[in-house]
């Protein structure tokens, strides 16, 4: 049986310039089911990056409804938000943004640091997930020290450290070469299978062709 994770119900977001208005995304509607794996695609400037900030609650609507886990989330404070988003969303970007002096193991803890986690417990977790990522080998390197795909190898390990319901990854392959690209395809693939939904935005019609569902929004609408 389907289970919404995610209702985006008429959703409008519109930027205001000096006296004119620019509507980015226009009534968009979209559920994102448990167990989704999901490729947001579209031309650029067509409002990708604004659903995929409006799914992952950076950022709010001008008009219409987000839920998120059953939970109505447009009247949250600033907190309430950040507290959503920090324990039921993990997120993966196209640049690593991995601290550049902190070893794979640090990088990994610093969500749970965030969190108030002791010491023992974050470790061991973040062990846990490099373990996971096939990295267990490379807990003591610095990124400058790993390749492009190890390095997202790390990313991925932190956006899963706080067991999130949705991992959303913006452009996940675009700094990699076709194979460290498919590697972490597989990844994708594969912490799908043991449940997670993923949603993905990317421009390349090859790894979109590799998740199990494509949605293309073109001028702020879903087509």
């Amino acid at each position: 049986m389907l289970q919404p994770l995610i209702t985006l119900s008429n959703i409008d977001k519109i930027y205001k310039l000096d006296n004119t208005e620019l509507k980015v995304l226009d009534n968009v509607s979209l559920i994102i089911n448990k167990g989704d794996f999901i490729a947001i695609m579209g031309p650029s400037g067509s409002g990708k990056s604004t659903l995929m900030h409006i799914i992952g609650l950076l950022d709010k609507p001008t008009n219409g409804e987000v839920v998120v886990d059953n939970e109505n989330v447009e009247k949250l404070s600033e907190t309430a938000l950040a507290k959503v988003r920090n324990k039921k969303i993990g997120f993966v970007f196209q640049s690593f943004n991995l601290l550049p002096k902190t070893s794979s193991l640090n990088n990994v803890e610093l969500t749970l640091l965030y969190s108030g986690v002791k010491e023992k417990e974050r470790r061991q977790k973040a062990l846990e997930m490099l373990e996971k990522v096939g990295l267990s080998e490379k807990t003591k390197n610095y990124p400058s020290q790993l390749s492009g795909g190890q390095q997202q190898r790390v990313a991925i390990a932190r956006a899963l450290i706080n067991n999130p319901l949705i991992i959303l990854a913006d452009e996940p392959t675009g700094n990699l070469d076709s194979k460290s690209g498919n590697e972490i395809m597989q990844l994708f693939k594969d912490l799908n299978n043991t449940g997670h939904t993923i949603i993905l935005v990317t421009h390349e019609p090859d790894i979109a062709n590799q998740t199990k569902k494509i949605i293309r929004i073109k001028d702020g609408k879903i087509i």
